[in-house]
């Protein structure tokens, strides 16, 4: 018998205690997919172990409870844009809404450090 972990215990309990109010979309709009794509270039980053997965998997938690995920996908794509050599990635580099985007970003990456790491 699979021992339930005690994070989806704790969901479990607090699911059946119910709130009306908040709904597990508004806790989580981040796919599956961009979180464990996260999860996985973290944990290359930092030693595939047992240790970095529960870091990294806090890590992109922090990161989806501060910035949305709609955020979050903005601040990836000027990432990657940025490193177009020419005006198309001069722009991505030098205007205030991509350096906005990329500092919320940052912000949100350096709490899950604090909290995670």
């Amino acid at each position: 018998m699979r021992r339930v972990p005690p994070i989806f215990g704790l969901a479990m309990l607090l699911s059946a205690a119910g709130s009306p109010s908040v709904r597990a979309d508004d806790l989580n709009d981040y796919p599956t997919a961009a979180r464990a794509e996260y999860v996985f270039g973290c944990m290359k980053a930092n030693g595939e172990t047992p240790q970095s997965l529960e870091r990294c998997s806090c890590s992109i938690d922090v990161i989806a409870s501060i910035l949305p995920y709609e955020r979050y996908v903005t601040a990836g794509t000027v990432l990657s844009m940025a490193q177009v050599p020419g005006a198309l990635g001069s722009q991505f580099r030098s205007t205030e809404i991509a350096k906005t985007a990329v500092d919320d970003l940052r912000r949100a990456q350096a709490e899950a450090e604090v909290r995670c790491f």
